[in-house]
């Protein structure tokens, strides 16, 4: 009976070790993807010669000749990978189109790109989240693309903390968007549902629903 003891701990050992290796495995594999992701937002939003590509005037690229430009630049990209990239980008921040030969960035751009956005009405409010070390700099001056096309803004708190998160402290501020609209600015609204606007001048913005962590 002890051996029978000794062999299935033993057993129950083997599998822990398989079990911790699949995870290290696992965890590898979705820091490659994020490293790939990355790269694939500084071609397709910032910068396509990191790829050797050219996107086109709605900011379209092939979605081979960026697969061979990102392995000439030594980050190699399968199309599984690729496929896997789009549709778990918890941002969305990348589509491919109905034929799957192109792909693009839904919006954040610095390069000039027209990605066919419609001038949508937002809600009364909207929400921006930045660091509180930059939250004076703004109330004073309001938010500027920052070398995007466009302010980028959230419908909801908890969207616009995950943003103000990668910052550092995360700010909340308020934006009046109805205010704005009734002052004849424009609003679109990206695929991936994020609103989007030209600057927010300091007048429309507030802090009274700050969330801080």
């Amino acid at each position: 009976m002890a051996k029978a003891g000794e062999a299935g701990g033993l057993a129950g050992n083997q599998f822990a070790i398989v079990f911790a290796v699949a995870v290290v495995w696992v965890a590898g594999m979705r820091k490659e993807l994020v490293r790939k992701s990355r790269f694939l937002s500084l071609v397709l939003r910032h910068d396509p010669a990191a790829a050797g590509v050219a996107l086109d005037a709605q900011g379209w690229v092939a979605v081979g000749e960026l697969l061979r430009g990102a392995a000439d630049a030594g980050v190699v990209i399968t199309p599984e990978e690729l496929l896997e990239i789009v549709q778990t980008n918890e941002k969305r921040r990348f589509l491919i189109d109905d034929t799957g030969e192109r792909i693009r960035a839904n919006q954040g751009h610095s390069v000039q790109v027209d990605v066919d956005l419609a001038v949508a009405t937002p809600p009364a409010q909207l929400f921006h989240g930045t660091a509180t070390r930059f939250v004076e700099a703004i109330e004073r001056e309001g938010l500027k693309p920052m070398g995007r096309l466009h302010v980028h803004l959230s419908a909801d708190v908890a969207t616009a903390r995950q943003v103000g998160a990668r910052h550092g402290r995360p700010y909340i501020l308020v934006v009046d968007a109805g205010g704005m609209v009734a002052a004849g600015r424009m609003f679109w609204r990206s695929a991936n549902g994020v609103w989007l606007t030209a600057d927010v001048p300091p007048q429309f913005l507030s802090s009274e629903a700050v969330e801080t962590a």
